[in-house]
């Protein structure tokens, strides 16, 4: 990016910004909830790109002022300075154009929505629960630790204490985009609890990380439901509630089912379901539009392919490896208590590299 092409950007972002101001104290739009948080992510995403591009106008501003003072003075005190300020601002000025690219690469409109994410048991029996419920409370802990809030939504428990599904949605700033490189298939690589030869087995859950969706994101033909209610089970199969409470939703023309039954309210488990019913025909429709684009055009993270193997979790070498941007920690303690942020960023880093990349290309 040019100095002139970014005053050009920082012109036509300020001034965009400046007009989500005004629409903030409209009061058209501060009666409608759904506008104002539309609005007021955007104003947010601006204001620290404007905050970024300051601060790479002023590592410029030095960094020319210092070349200009070693160009022309005589004075040996004042060129040292210069060259000390020359190498300061220079390393400024790299940081902040890494920052800007990241801030003005292509982006998905859903990253600052909420999420809901489902844990899945796969391969490995007990053991694979055990491990899902500990992916669960690994992002609790992520959660809790941004301060982000997680409501459970449907889950299904076994006698061990594993889980053999778990539905929860994370709500806070960017809570999509925090987490939407989590779906596909997590290994572990251990010794079970239930092994008594002490064999080392790999296990896997898989996770899927899809953007909420709103009512105006999706049309939905109430003849296009089947609803079913029935009595709430626990851990084994038994009933937990005397009344039809649970309730099962189904969606006659994709065949997509969805149940729930945390809640002793049938009301509230039907709105909880259709809460991940409306998530699951937004992301079907999305990758029905994805599949309309070439290979070649698709981002290497985040294709979101729920089949593929994307992280393995070694707890004999304390080591986890993200298989897509081939990176190895060897902290997975830490890390399963949420510790996740440096490798949540390193595929962000990676995916906006990629879309930089294609877009050079197009």
């Amino acid at each position: 990016m040019s100095s002139s092409d970014l005053l050009r950007t920082y012109d036509e972002l300020k001034a965009r910004y400046e007009e989500l101001s005004r629409q903030m104290s409209d009061p058209k739009v501060l009666s409608d909830s759904r506008e104002m948080r539309r609005i007021g992510r955007e104003h947010t995403r601006l204001e620290r790109l404007l905050e970024s591009m300051d601060g790479y106008r002023k590592a410029l501003d030095a960094y020319r002022e210092a070349k200009e003072i070693l160009a022309h003075s005589n004075d040996l005190e004042l060129v040292a300075l210069a060259k000390d300020e020359i190498d300061l601002a220079a390393e400024e000025e790299d940081q902040a154009r890494e920052q800007l690219k990241a801030l003005l690469a292509p982006r998905d409109p859903d990253d600052d929505k909420n999420a809901i994410v489902e844990i899945r048991a796969g391969t490995g029996g007990e053991e694979a629960t055990l491990f899902a419920g500990e992916l669960f409370r690994m992002y609790s802990r992520y959660a809790e630790r941004r301060g982000m809030k997680i409501e459970v939504l449907s889950s299904s428990e076994t006698e061990l204490g594993g889980v053999k599904e778990v539905v929860f949605m994370l709500e806070g700033e960017g809570a999509y985009g925090a987490l939407r490189f989590e779906g596909g298939v997590h290994r572990v690589q251990r010794v079970p609890v239930t092994e008594a030869s002490g064999r080392i087995h790999t296990s896997a859950a898989t996770v899927a990380v899809l953007p909420e969706a709103e009512e105006v994101d999706v049309k939905l033909n109430p003849d296009d439901l089947k609803v079913d209610v029935f009595r709430s089970s626990g851990p084994g199969g038994q009933s937990v509630n005397t009344t039809d409470s649970a309730v099962r939703v189904t969606h006659l023309p994709t065949g997509i089912v969805v149940q729930c039954q945390d809640e002793r309210s049938q009301l509230k488990n039907k709105a909880k379901a259709m809460k991940v019913l409306l998530a699951k025909l937004q992301d079907l429709d999305r990758q029905q539009r994805e599949a309309e684009v070439s290979a070649a055009r698709r981002s290497m993270v985040s294709t979101g392919d729920r089949s593929a193997k994307i992280r393995t979790y070694n707890f004999p070498q304390n080591r986890v490896t993200d298989h897509r941007i081939n990176l190895t920690q060897h902290n997975l303690q830490q890390f399963m208590q949420g510790e996740i942020d440096e490798l949540i960023e390193a595929l962000k880093v990676a995916d906006t590299e990629e879309k930089l990349k294609r877009g050079a290309l197009e």
